[in-house]
């Protein structure tokens, strides 16, 4: 479906001053921040447009701006990030969020901007704009914009599917919303469910008492690290768990934002609601992987290997640490084989630790060709991860795992394949590895297992019933 995603809500200017701590304060006992850098973002719907607008999709986002510096600053910031913005006039002062961190972690939250005001009536061009939308996300923050009557109406009459992501202070979603995406604390008082039971139960519960309430086609609630629940009409709950268990989270801020739009951008595109929440959990998992709000302003290159990479260095640490020994192996693995499970198991017995440097699609195209890989990035990594002896898996983008070897210097670094035998050419790692003194293995594989053997196999076999058919 064409048009834009159109993100509804109240916009706010979040800054982050970040810097170091190495003293106390002579006068009160609280750590001095020694400041380093500061960054803007657009906070609120304007973060979700944001995020939004990074998957290379249209964003137009329908907020309140007020007539002051934030609001202008705001405003800058969404046209920078290719949001087109459809201002409805909000009195008084910009709403701002001021974090100050250190080490990855947030000291303090200073919030200015006063009391929410009511917002002024919405152009013709809001209308307008909601009329052509794929999908709408209406991103309450609690500041009032969603309580506006003429938008309501407007939302409610819009043809594109409604997503509603819900604050305790706004109001009810309008009816017929296609789905709504509240934390569980946020479902907890929205519902004022006050009873006892496991998360899983109490998202359940209180879910579908949330969907019968507002009259919306599905509630999914989310649990934080342990993925969504979706409660929809007569059918028992899905629970969708993360692709992956993160073991370190640097910020959070903004994963509800992440999941609510990649929501709405599938259902827009025709998924199911049960598409739509695993679409939501995974990105919302790599989203905070990546750093979260925290990690924005790096480089999409680097957001895209960061959680993986930092994933496998603090399990090398770890392993270290405790006197054991770090393996490391690498490869396309395109297609899973019985080969690949032999070099990888007797890999994985050499030390305490088996990490696997995965080429990227891009990289084995450079390999193998432009008909090469068979399965995608994202396939081969989590199959290769769902293996007993694979503790991490890291891609890479290059064609050699050199950049990412020299980051977790494995002490054994292990083939198998081509470069086991007699005759066999030098491993090209080799060089790399023994300079911190590591040392390169290959291990035992499976003769007559290949990948470029079963493609062969499957094209010949369907050569064949081709011919048959025929």
């Amino acid at each position: 479906m064409s048009g834009p995603l159109v993100v509804v809500g109240d916009a706010l200017l979040d800054r982050d001053v970040t810097g170091t701590v190495g003293r106390v304060a002579p006068d009160a006992p609280v750590p001095v921040l020694d400041e380093r850098s500061a960054a803007d973002r657009p906070g609120g719907a304007g973060l979700a447009a944001l995020l939004a607008a990074a998957q290379q999709t249209e964003v137009a986002l329908v907020t309140g701006l007020a007539d002051d510096a934030g609001g202008a600053r705001l405003a800058e910031l969404l046209a920078e990030a290719g949001v087109a913005v459809y201002p409805i006039r909000l009195p008084g002062a910009t709403a701002e969020k001021i974090r100050l961190r250190a080490g990855g972690q947030t000291l303090l939250r200073l919030d200015r901007g006063g009391d929410p005001q009511p917002p002024g009536e919405p152009p013709e061009a809001v209308r307008e704009v909601l009329s052509r939308a794929r999908a709408i996300l209406a991103s309450d923050y609690g500041r009032g914009l969603l309580r506006q009557p003429a938008l309501r109406a407007a939302l409610a009459e819009a043809s594109a599917p409604v997503v509603w992501d819900p604050h305790p202070r706004g109001p009810a979603a309008v009816p017929g919303a296609r789905l709504a995406t509240p934390n569980l604390a946020e479902l907890r008082q929205l519902t004022g469910d006050a009873g006892a039971g496991p998360p899983l139960s109490t998202a359940t519960r209180a879910g579908h008492e949330l969907r019968r309430r507002w009259r919306v086609g599905a509630v999914a609630a989310t649990l934080g690290a342990d993925g969504a629940v979706l409660c929809h009409a007569g059918s028992a709950p899905l629970v969708v768990p993360p692709p992956s268990t993160l073991d370190h989270v640097e910020d959070t801020c903004g994963a509800g934002d992440r999941f609510a739009a990649t929501a709405a951008l599938a259902l827009g595109d025709g998924a199911s609601a049960a598409e739509a929440v695993q679409a939501a959990v995974a990105a919302a998992s790599a989203y905070v992987g990546a750093g979260g709000a925290a990690g924005l302003h790096r480089a999409p290159e680097q957001q895209a290997t960061l959680a993986a990479t930092r994933t496998a260095e603090e399990l090398a640490a770890k392993v270290r640490a405790d006197g054991g020994t770090v393996v490391a192996t690498g490869g396309c693995f395109d297609i899973l084989h019985a080969g690949h499970l032999a070099t990888l198991q007797a890999a994985r017995r050499l030390g305490d630790c088996l990490i696997v440097c995965l080429n990227s699609d891009r990289s084995v195209r450079g390999l193998k060709g432009p008909e090469r890989p068979v399965n995608p990035e994202e396939d081969r990594a989590r199959l290769l991860a769902a293996l007993d002896c694979v503790d991490a898996v890291v891609v890479f983008d290059e064609p050699t795992p050199h950049r990412v070897l020299s980051r977790l210097r494995p002490e054994v670094w292990a083939k198998g394949g081509d470069y086991a035998g007699d005759g066999a050419p030098e491993l090209p790692e080799a060089d790399l590895v023994r300079r911190w003194g590591g040392q390169v293995v290959t291990v035992p594989y499976l003769a007559g297992r290949s990948t470029t053997g079963t493609i062969s196999a499957a094209r010949t076999r369907g050569l064949h019933l081709v011919k048959g058919a025929v």
